[in-house]
Formats: structure tokens, C-alpha cells, sequence
């Protein structure tokens, strides 16, 4: 099968856009931290994590997201459990109910990313010690991170079987460990002369 470095490889060749493939750095470092918790592969839920929109810039129509992908990774010899979790975090799948653990953190970790990284760019870009009372006050504004669904962030957690709160904290963590390479290490301190 095909290992990380290739993963990223396919990804960026199809994600030009530098917010998506971040969004997919953030879900990759999340599903990693959930890999760990619950002692599974942490490189298949990695690279999960890391491939699960690489289609969505050439083809966001839902009818088709994850669809044609699918067939990328079947063509590159990924494993079949890292195609049915993609397919099955699309909700117009129908036929691909979210079954597995792998399936359940994909859903929960794709939302959630997306309103930590709104909230702390709005923190001067930090995301190290982001409260998780800011996540969730900035979930009741109403056109803040409108592109993030509320219904499906939470209904992920509940899916995963974990507290809202304990998830977006657990969800900060992971992505803070790759903080730098999302932008969001904070502005740096003014050095005194």
C-alpha cells in the first residue's frame, strides 16, 4: 500500500488551494490523535485524514466529491477501509452508512477543524491554548465560519461517542501539534532590545 509521503504526494497534485490542504493537515493531525486514543493504525487513520477532500477542489459537487476519489485511490492501491471511510463522511453516500471507528472519527474530526481554525484566526492567528469556551461561543454566531455545518460538528461527536467539549479540546491539541505548519503558532513575541 501506499505510505504517507505518496498520500501527500496525490494530495497536493490535486489540492492547489493552500486553506484546503491545511484543512486536510488539521484532519490528518486529528485523526491521528484519535488513532492513538483508541490504540488503531495510526498511519491508516493518518492518511485518511490527509486524502479525505483531495478531490473536492476539481470536483466540489457532492454528487461527485469522494466519488471520484474513490476511484483515485482504488487506481493507486490504497487500502479499501481508508476508501469507505471518505466515502462514507460525504453525506450524500447514503449507501456507505458510517460503520467502523475509522468512519466515525473521519465525520467527527472533518466539521470541527474547520471552526478551530476560524476561531483562532481570529485570536491573532494562535491556536496553542485556544480555549474550547471561545470554539463554542463562536458556534452560536450566527455567519461566523458560515461554511461549517453546526448540525453535522456535533452530530459527529455524538457519533464518536465523545463529549463535544472533550472533543474540540482533543481536536485543538492534535492540531496545535502542527501549529506551525497551519499558520497558527501565534504572532511572536516583540524581542526587547
Amino acid at each position: 500500500m501506499p505510505g504517507r509521503e505518496d498520500a501527500y504526494r496525490l494530495m497536493t497534485e490535486h489540492v492547489k488551494n493552500e486553506n484546503l490542504r491545511k484543512h486536510m493537515l488539521s484532519v490528518e493531525a486529528a485523526m491521528r490523535f484519535y488513532a492513538r486514543k483508541y490504540s488503531e493504525d495510526e498511519e491508516l487513520w493518518g492518511m485518511t485524514g490527509l486524502l479525505h477532500d483531495a478531490d473536492y477542489e476539481e470536483y466540489p459537487d457532492l454528487h461527485e466529491h469522494t466519488q471520484v476519489l474513490a476511484q483515485w485511490l482504488r487506481n493507486g492501491g490504497y487500502d479499501e477501509r481508508i476508501i469507505y471511510a471518505i466515502l462514507a463522511h460525504n453525506e450524500l453516500n447514503t449507501n456507505q452508512p458510517r460503520k467502523s471507528l475509522m468512519d466515525h472519527a473521519l465525520y467527527a474530526c472533518d466539521e470541527v477543524t474547520g471552526i478551530i481554525t476560524a476561531t483562532a484566526l481570529v485570536r491573532q492567528k494562535t491556536l496553542p491554548g485556544l480555549p474550547v469556551a471561545s470554539v463554542r461561543k463562536k458556534m452560536k454566531t450566527k455567519g461566523f465560519a458560515a461554511g461549517v455545518n453546526r448540525e453535522d460538528l456535533v452530530k459527529g461527536a455524538a457519533e464518536l461517542g465523545v463529549d463535544l467539549d472533550e472533543h474540540i479540546a482533543n481536536v485543538i491539541e492534535a492540531m496545535s501539534s502542527i501549529a506551525d505548519q497551519l499558520g497558527l503558532a501565534g504572532v511572536p513575541e516583540a524581542v526587547a532590545e
